[in-house]
């Protein structure tokens, strides 16, 4: 039998290896649109500086980002954030202010630590520390994380602190995002405790052999190297995109017109597996096609260690939407890992909120003129664009639900599974466990058949 999985990032990566190992007999079609594998894994190597052009890391708490490395031999490549830099910024105007210690997720709990910042007014510090006396909402429809952290903490401490954290992971709009979808164990924290400053205080911090936040060293596209090298029985088709997908007559799918397979693996962005599915499912194309998206680009610049004014001692900062700039964060990642830059440089990353209208010199000299707050004015040795139009899924209000709907809709499909960022996290570990539960359910599906 064969299996086609279409989509040659991380996902469909993890659904192919998957797919070897529970379906040792088949054979497995990997289809990919472009002519690399790896999706948003990207790392440069240039002139002694490794550029990541999209994720630096992944957490460490959801088990198969280390777990899958663990299988790959990976497991000594992997390294933590560098201890001595362990501190990050909020810039509002032209200066930076650390985040304040305390912070569990996105909710500062260190009411202490909270007096010293100027991110907060007395009134905004006062707010918050008054979340332990207001009462829970009753069980309900699901809000915006804007919406529940102004309810619970105060619209200052959202717009402050919250704000920029959720846009740095998500990089969409906090009141069109859903809580359930996004962090939904704040609102379990609200209903069975009253209070998210009670209840976070009373569980007990988890307890883990590695830092919250993982690379590997010798890069992020490491990974999908080496889960590429590692197929054995995959074949591999760069520049074939899925044009259309029809059912074959019998059981089973046929693609592009001409190539049938007994399953199918779509690894693709929802919109793109909207438009493979609208001639075979229209409702599920349109569920599909309501997941929304937001764009990016980053850009990236090293300078000389004498250049940059501001010792870098942080990870970076973030920018918070009141600002209203096109940048969302400035990382510096010669300070965040060891191996990023020759000796004597620094190496920095400034993640812009949206893809301007503009060629990529006007984007280098938007994240130019942002160094501007580190008291950068020279050229830099090196500038590197990446783009990443509609790259990030969004999940809106009424994202569980849509999810849900897309899922019955694909049980009336057998031999057809859907994975990657668009449905039930957007992080690596998310995107490897999308893929493997995919070809779990696509080997389920074709045991079905046999029996």
């Amino acid at each position: 039998m064969r299996i086609v999985v279409v989509g040659g990032g991380i996902a469909g990566l993890a659904a192919a290896r998957n797919l070897e190992l529970l379906l040792p007999d088949a054979e497995v079609v990997l289809l990919e649109r472009s002519g690399r594998l790896g999706g948003k894994l990207l790392t440069e190597r240039l002139d002694g500086f490794l550029v990541e052009g999209a994720p630096d890391s992944f957490l460490s708490r959801k088990p198969r980002g280390i777990g899958l490395c663990e299988e790959l031999g990976l497991g000594a490549e992997l390294v933590g954030r560098r201890p001595e830099n362990a501190r990050s910024f909020v810039r509002r105007g032209r200066e930076l202010h650390a985040l304040p210690e305390g912070l569990t997720g996105l909710i500062p709990t260190n009411l202490q630590a909270l007096e010293s910042t100027a991110l907060l007014s007395p009134a905004g510090r006062q707010r918050l520390a008054a979340e332990r006396e207001l009462p829970p909402a009753p069980p309900g429809d699901d809000e915006s994380v804007a919406s529940f952290v102004s309810r619970r903490l105060g619209r200052e401490a959202y717009e402050a602190l919250v704000e920029p954290l959720l846009t740095g992971i998500y990089g969409g709009d906090g009141a069109r995002l859903s809580l359930e979808a996004t962090f939904p164990q704040l609102r379990v924290l609200e209903l069975e405790y009253g209070s998210l400053l009670r209840g976070l205080a009373a569980q007990s911090p988890p307890q883990s052999p590695h830092p919250p936040f993982l690379a590997l060293r010798s890069g992020m596209q490491t990974l999908t190297n080496r889960l590429a090298e590692n197929l054995e029985r995959t074949h591999v088709r760069l520049n074939t995109g899925l044009v259309a997908l029809s059912h074959r007559q019998g059981r089973g799918y046929v693609l592009n017109r001409e190539l049938e397979a007994d399953a199918v693996v779509l690894a693709t962005p929802a919109y793109e597996a909207s438009a493979s599915l609208a001639a075979l499912d229209r409702e599920l194309a349109e569920l599909l096609a309501g997941i929304p998206y937001a764009s990016s680009a980053i850009v990236t610049l090293a300078y000389g260690r004498e250049e940059v004014p501001h010792p870098l001692d942080g990870y970076g900062y973030l920018v918070p939407a009141t600002e209203q700039s096109d940048v969302l964060a400035c990382t510096w990642s010669s300070s965040k890992w060891e191996g990023r830059a020759p000796e004597g440089y620094r190496l920095i990353r400034v993640y812009l909120r949206r893809i301007p209208e503009a060629d990529d010199e006007t984007l280098v000299e938007l994240a130019r003129d942002e160094l501007h707050v580190l008291g950068v004015r020279a050229e830099p040795a090196l500038n590197t664009v990446h783009r990443w139009p509609l790259g990030m899924p969004q999940y809106v209000l009424g994202h569980p639900e849509r999810v849900e709907q897309i899922e019955a809709r694909v049980r009336e499909l057998p031999g057809l599974a859907l994975a990657g960022a668009a449905y039930r996290g957007v992080g690596i570990p998310d995107c490897i466990a999308s893929g493997e539960q995919a070809a779990e359910s696509i080997a389920r599906s074709l045991a079905g058949v046999s029996a």
